[in-house]
């Protein structure tokens, strides 16, 4: 891929091109071969969770995104394959979140990150309906003032996102320069570099195969929060591509068949909701997921009575982010972390492995 491709349209006038003089941080992306479109979709699409539409737009017309070094000014702006793209994110406010002492799994901490274990009900950062209890109001309280501001005001220190109800291995940036070094790792999606990102999943049934690929773009669906496999090319549709294996398979010992299956799941891209939607494309949605496997519930009625009580008393959806590796942004060290089953995860499980 030319990351110098010339952008074919005329040039502005020469105060179009100064970035904002108080500029501090920048992201640079690249567009890939297969994208294209507006440049606020696709930058909103590339950088979701961290930075909302409306901010977007307001900072490319604020002259704060560039394309291939010269001011887009406008989110209507098109984009090709090879443009670069520079996102100039002002010194960030001071952080509105108060710290919470809430308790935290720490796996490892120096002085540029913070790897913990998230637990489940544990929202990543604030928002509508969530300003308080959340992961940043526990590290506001945990780390201070050393927590990086690039990711907004209410995500300072947020590289990626677990959903509220998703366990697992977390990474947060303490300053902008570990901030920045995993945020590329993370948009790489490990094609370059060693980042890798696992999860463990118990679905319904028994997916094709003891692996497979599921290759389907991923966009927006009826409301802003659920996701749907999308093939219409809208500007908000992602390639997304996940990797299962299946671990274990939980038999129904009357006809034979597997009621539910353990499933390692690895990501080639990181899109909101992408196993949960991707195992439900393939007719294997997580167990407890009523966003998108609710449906599947009745199937719980052809399991012996104390394991469907276990199966329809579980909370939320059977997902845990189990491995997690990546560089060090400072000494180059590649770091590996591993989180085991949560215990109601395992309980699950066990409790299925007795069909």
């Amino acid at each position: 891929m030319n990351n110098s491709t010339p952008f074919n349209e005329a040039k502005p006038p020469r105060e179009a091109q100064a970035a904002p003089p108080d500029a501090q941080n920048r992201e640079t992306l690249v567009v890939g071969e297969d994208a294209g479109g507006r440049l606020d979709a696709w930058l909103a699409a590339e950088l979701e969770p961290d930075i909302s539409r409306s901010r977007l737009k307001a900072l490319i017309e604020a002259g704060a995104v560039t394309v291939n070094d010269v001011a887009a000014r406008q989110a209507k702006h098109k984009i090709h394959p090879g443009d670069r793209v520079e996102l100039i994110m002002p010194e960030p406010e001071d952080a509105e979140p108060v710290g919470e002492d809430i308790p935290l799994e720490i796996l490892y901490e120096d002085d540029d990150l913070i790897v913990l274990n998230k637990q489940a009900g544990l929202v990543v950062h604030p928002g509508a309906g969530n300003w308080t209890g959340t992961l940043v109001n526990a590290l506001i309280h945990h780390c201070g003032d050393s927590l990086s501001g690039i990711g907004g005001v209410k995500r300072p220190g947020i590289v990626h996102r677990l959903d509220r109800d998703t366990t697992g291995v977390m990474v947060v940036a303490k300053n902008d320069h570990a901030h920045r070094h995993l945020s590329e790792q993370f948009a790489d999606h490990g094609l370059t570099g060693p980042l890798e990102r696992a999860y463990q999943a118990i679905v319904w049934g028994k997916p094709q195969g003891l692996k497979g690929t599921i290759n389907a773009s991923l966009g927006r669906a009826r409301d802003r929060i659920r996701r749907a496999v999308r093939t219409d090319g809208g500007d908000d549709v992602r390639h997304a591509v996940t990797h299962y294996l299946v671990v274990e398979r939980y038999e129904e010992k009357q006809d034979g068949t597997s009621a539910a299956s353990l499933v390692e799941c690895r990501l080639e891209t990181g899109r909101t909701h992408q196993i949960r939607v991707h195992m439900a494309h393939i007719g294997h949605p997580l167990i407890g997921d009523a966003e998108y496997g609710g449906a599947f519930r009745t199937k719980a009625n052809r399991l012996p009575d104390d394991i469907r009580e276990i199966v329809n008393a579980f909370p939320r959806q059977a997902l845990h982010a189990f491995l997690l590796v990546f560089e060090h942004p400072v000494s180059g060290e590649t770091l590996r972390f591993q989180a085991p089953l949560p215990d109601d995860m395992d309980q699950l499980r066990q409790a299925l492995a007795r069909l």
